[in-house]
């Protein structure tokens, strides 16, 4: 028995242990908590009441999110547990157990200290020379909301619903008045009834106002073209002006939905080969200059990416620089978004065409190929006769080498594929801290990496 190393855990410590001594010096923590000491403390959310019991400190708690987003830890009674469990989380929360709704709390309050956090990570490589923002690929990838696309529901639908909950409602208040009239065993059932049912209508009701409102918004955008194009045709010489354009409709459409648990997601697929999830649009836009950081990032709404370019180029903070190039598939292929950046004296290179990959030997029979129509846009030949130039190739084919691997990284080896936090605003704030942990981590790397 004395080839076996001694594994008795009924022996005490001589001394306390220090948790240094089990981290490696290198290790991500002594990186994520000197980021997060460059964050003022007026960034935070602080309660300055001064009652209560004392509270954790906010660096301490950002830390604490950073490092366990960047070693897949999501969930917050997950990160709770692992206070106990993981030495590296034990470390940076300084032997300190948060509970969930304490995180959850933190992680809902204090994006505007994650948004700062993010900017002084880019600075931080900027300062290493390890960031270049010159050369940028942007790109959107689809992830699941915390929400189940079963609870959406159409306008029309809700309008019935309502009706029907009404009478529902009216009928049980009649049992409830009879049923205290004859002395029943349980008069407390049917109020509980009908509160859950008067829950429902309310929710049913904030749902038909919430598809109205956006009905109306989108009537209101469409009404100028609209009058544009009955103005040209009013110009129009003789009796035969052409079909009367219609007019925008203020009331919302049989495909307009609404979810219940989350209003702010929408049904959302991959592709068109996928199936449609309740899902936001989360955009990123990445160096591709070679550290492959993310250098802005932001949430939208819509499952399209065609006006979406500018805005994510935006989410870049001017601290850090402004790109010079900017490389996007053709589902960024606009030509307002095109012009606009252009005019700021940014180049895009934006693919004009889709080319379906097909594998050589595919087992289902091929399909008769169409000759792909010529483009007819100047703007379009244009962009066309640029990424297909020699330099706009070697620019372009960086694209995919950089968002592409950013959003695998993102989804298969930390594994988030669903935010935690329901609507928009904190949808963003934990796109903006994974950005974060993914940069942290990347940043990690490229700093202890060998020269070379």
């Amino acid at each position: 028995m004395s080839k076996f190393v001694g594994s008795n855990r009924d022996q005490r410590f001589l001394l306390p242990p220090d948790l240094r001594d089990w981290i490696p010096e290198d290790d991500l923590a002594h990186f994520v908590l000197e980021a997060v000491e460059r964050v003022g403390m007026e960034r935070f959310k602080v309660n300055e009441r001064g009652t209560g019991d004392a509270q954790y400190h906010p660096r301490m708690m950002l830390a604490l999110l950073i490092y366990c987003y960047a070693n897949g830890i999501f969930s917050s009674r997950r990160i709770e547990r692992a206070t106990h469990r993981d030495i590296g989380v034990r470390f940076i929360a300084a032997n300190t157990h948060p509970d969930h709704d304490t995180i959850c709390k933190f992680r809902r309050e204090n994006a505007e200290a994650v948004a700062e956090s993010f900017l002084q990570v880019l600075l931080l490589a900027r300062e290493l020379k390890l960031l270049k923002v010159g050369l940028v690929s942007v790109d959107g990838t689809k992830l699941d909301a915390n929400a189940s696309k079963h609870r959406g529901l159409r306008y029309d639908r809700a309008v019935e619903l309502v009706e029907q909950l009404k009478l529902d409602v009216a009928d049980l208040l009649a049992r409830a008045e009879q049923a205290d009239g004859t002395g029943a065993d349980d008069p407390q059932a049917l109020p509980e009834e009908i509160a859950r049912r008067e829950v429902l209508r309310e929710k049913l009701d904030a749902a038909c106002k919430r598809l109205e409102a956006q009905a109306k918004a989108r009537a209101e955008r469409e009404r100028e073209e609209y009058e544009a194009k009955l103005a040209v045709r009013e110009k129009r010489p003789g009796k035969r002006k052409g079909k009367k354009p219609k007019p925008p409709d203020p009331t919302p459409g049989d495909d307009e939905q609404s979810n219940l648990t989350d209003p702010d997601s929408a049904l959302m697929r991959k592709n068109k080969h996928s199936e449609y999830r309740q899902s936001y649009n989360a955009q990123a836009a990445v160096d591709a200059d070679g550290s492959m950081l993310i250098l802005g990032a932001r949430v939208t709404q819509c499952a399209s990416d065609r006006n979406e370019l500018v805005a994510t180029v935006e989410a870049i903070p001017e601290e850090v620089g402004i790109p010079e190039t900017v490389l996007a598939d053709n589902g960024y292929a606009c030509e307002e978004q095109v012009k606009t950046l252009s005019g700021r004296n940014i180049e895009p290179l934006v693919a004009t065409g889709a080319h379906g990959w097909q594998r050589q030997y595919d087992f289902r029979p091929p399909k008769a190929k169409k000759p792909p129509a010529e483009p007819k846009a100047e703007w379009i030949i244009t962009m066309k006769a640029k990424v297909e130039s020699e330099e706009g190739r070697a620019k372009y084919r960086l694209r995919k080498q950089t968002v592409e691997p950013v959003f695998g990284i993102i989804k298969n080896v930390l594994g988030f594929r669903q935010f935690s936090l329901r609507g928009l605003a904190k949808v963003e704030g934990e796109w903006k801290l994974l950005a974060l942990a993914y940069n942290c981590k990347r940043l990690h790397r490229l700093q202890s990496a060998p020269a070379g």
